[in-house]
């Protein structure tokens, strides 16, 4: 069954799940625009449908993301697919008190992950001696910036990573001149980049990517398969409502709720950024990037301590959720 199709057949069936008590899902994320699925999702009422009550937690970091979502006090993590890589591999950035055991149910972005620097920075080799900003040494987009760095030929011993949180913060940190540069993730580049800080990376210079995706713990996932599948149709419910260029208006205007200090302007230019590209942004279909996830594990497979040589896609990834949510 089409993704349309499937649409059609769940407006049958929505009414008996709406009237049934709402199950709360704790879900933390990164702040950002490439949340608007879940805002809509909430303003549409498409998780309402499923009987689902999303309460959402905006992370400082990954350390503390990873830690509480492996812990259970999260039910679904947006996050990084370097964060599942590795911390299902034992490489994580953190400790964990028990194996993290964590998987992929659904994709989020592919690209946007690009090297911002401050303006007088004109090229890579302008960066050795300088510190730049991460929200981890060792997951996340770190090893992105890594490669950047090796392209510009640049060694580990050229440069220091100062650990600044998310993009949010660490955009932030960069326009007050804290850091030399950082990895900004679409569209919270977009204001830096109208600013003239200078862009010296794009990940699609290195190969398709998987930015962002919603993860979850194997055995939450088990014992709540409803509540993932629900999860998962709700979100594809919005994203096909935000995708729809009828709706652009109206989305428009739930981005600046919840991002305030944004303007109509830069709402929708945010809106071109994660919706009017073909190559990156929210992926439409709502499937994880097999090519762009195999990126990513050979991003790690170079920088990664332990050394491991990481090659399948498929074991971090678990499809049967999102099947079932589109059956």
């Amino acid at each position: 069954m089409t993704i349309c199709r499937y649409f059609a057949a769940l407006a049958a069936t929505v009414a008996p799940l709406a009237a049934m008590a709402a199950t709360t899902l704790q879900v933390i994320i990164f702040p950002g625009g490439s949340n608007w699925p879940l805002w809509v999702g909430a303003e549409k009422g498409f998780y309402a449908e499923q009987g689902l009550e999303l309460k959402i937690t905006a992370t400082p970091n990954s350390v503390f993301q990873m830690q509480n979502l492996v812990a259970g006090k999260f039910d679904i993590a947006s996050s990084a697919v370097d964060n599942v890589v590795a911390y299902d591999e034992d490489q994580g950035e953190a400790p964990l008190d028990r194996p993290a055991n964590l998987v992929a149910i659904m994709g989020g972005m592919t690209g946007g992950v690009r090297l911002v620097t401050q303006p007088e920075i004109r090229s890579l080799t302008d960066l050795k001696g300088k510190s730049l900003a991460v929200d981890a040494a060792t997951t996340g987009f770190a090893f992105a910036l890594r490669k950047f760095l090796q392209r510009g030929g640049l060694s580990e011993s050229d440069y220091t990573f100062e650990k600044l949180g998310s993009t949010a913060q660490r955009t932030e940190a960069l326009m007050q001149g804290k850091t030399a540069g950082t990895i900004v993730v679409s569209p919270i580049d977009l204001v830096p980049i109208a600013k003239g800080y200078r862009v010296l990376g794009d990940i699609a210079e290195i190969g398709p990517y998987q930015s962002t995706l919603y993860v979850v713990r194997r055995e939450w996932a088990r014992a709540h398969e409803a509540e993932v599948v629900g999860f998962i149709r709700g979100t594809l419910a919005s994203i096909a409502w935000l995708a729809d260029p009828s709706h652009r208006d109206e989305a428009v205007g739930i981005y600046r709720k919840y991002i305030p200090a944004a303007s109509d302007e830069s709402a929708r230019k945010a809106w071109d950024a994660l919706l009017g590209r073909a190559n990156e942004g929210i992926r439409k279909d709502g499937r994880v990037d097999v090519e762009g996830t195999r990126t990513v594990l050979r991003l790690r497979s170079e920088f990664g301590e332990p050394r491991k040589e990481l090659t399948d896609p498929s074991k971090y990834i678990d499809e049967s959720y999102y099947l079932k949510a589109t059956q």
